[in-house]
């Protein structure tokens, strides 16, 4: 019940369907997110006994922690069709417009990193949102007229990274807010070997927990992670996932023993060699490492932070013993 209303024209479609197909498709196949997935069931069943719509949702936290799934989860739950689009991509109050207006009673739109949605169009959402009115303005000058269109009732799930970036009168908005947390080791297991019976690859218990400690926490990466040793079980091992070949392949991909990646163990050392550990400023980090801030904050950051590596103060980022020690450092 997905229609994808735009797509990264650079994305492989093999790929794509691949990933589509490790996506749960319901509440019972959807592996952790405990609290999130209690409230929102409370939620469907109440809006199904009501009959109306499901109250707007907001979904916050780090990457690849299942946004976009739970979704869809929401929306084949609730037996409906969801459009999915982008922030970026709703660049004027006429984009805005033609999506709204396609949509039929009880659909969902799903806006991805609606926290980039231009400001001007926020304020349109309002009314949209709120009362299930449109209104836009044609024309420009003395000549302009306002022009109010009616809605069907209809729900609106955001993904962010960056919960802080919008307004608050546009949070106030979306009656459902909630934070996806990071995955403890055991459910990243549970999602591995759901994804293995999927690839149709076979993976022991101790491969699945090894990749469980070393996947950041993080479903996507997981899955990730899984295909890469799948791909080097097929051209250097016997074509399934034991212990020798995960140790093997996660030496040639460069993840150590708590997952950190080189670009992860490079912010670390920079800090350390550079500045003794700290602190110092994110920009400062960036320019070091030749990356941009957003990069570092959305994606380096964030696990470092979980993992106790990392400390982020007032004066700035500051490396801790734990990093040290793990990095053999003095």
């Amino acid at each position: 019940m997905i229609d994808r209303i735009i797509l990264d024209n650079k994305a492989n479609p093999d790929d794509l369907e691949i990933e589509n197909n490790l996506r749960p498709r319901d509440f019972k196949n959807y592996i952790g997110q405990k609290r999130l997935k209690e409230n929102l069931i409370l939620a469907i069943k109440a809006s199904k006994i009501r009959n109306e719509t499901l109250d707007h949702v907001l979904l916050h936290g780090p990457p690849g922690l299942g946004k976009t799934t739970m979704a869809s989860v929401i929306a084949n739950e609730l037996g409906t069709q969801i459009r999915i689009t982008s922030g970026p991509a709703i660049e004027r109050a006429g984009d805005l417009a033609s999506l709204l207006t396609s949509l039929k009673d009880g659909e969902i739109l799903f806006i991805d990193e609606i926290h980039r949605i231009n400001r001007n169009i926020e304020e349109v959402l309002f009314s949209a949102m709120e009362d299930f009115k449109l209104d836009i303005m044609l024309g420009k000058g003395p000549s302009a007229k306002s022009l109010r269109l009616d809605l069907p009732n209809f729900t609106i799930i955001g993904a962010t990274t960056k919960a802080g970036s919008l307004s608050a009168p546009f949070r106030d908005r979306f009656g459902i807010v909630h934070r996806l947390e990071f995955y403890d080791p055991k459910e990243i297991e549970i999602i591995l070997k759901r994804s293995a019976k999927i690839l149709n690859i076979k993976i022991d218990d101790q491969s699945a927990s090894i990749l469980a400690t070393r996947s950041r926490l993080t479903p996507r990466i997981a899955n990730r992670l899984l295909k890469r040793i799948r791909d080097y079980a097929l051209v250097k091992g016997n074509g399934s996932i034991d212990l020798e070949t995960t140790n093997e392949a996660l030496k040639l991909l460069e993840i150590d023993q708590l997952g950190l990646e080189a670009s992860d163990r490079m912010l670390l050392e920079a800090i350390i060699d550079n500045y003794n550990g700290g602190p110092v400023g994110v920009e400062t980090i960036a320019a070091l490492l030749s990356e941009e801030r957003g990069t570092i904050e959305d994606f380096i950051e964030p696990y470092l932070m979980q993992s106790g590596l990392l400390e982020r103060t007032p004066r700035g980022r500051k490396v801790t013993p734990k990093a040290y020690k793990h990095l053999n450092k003095k």
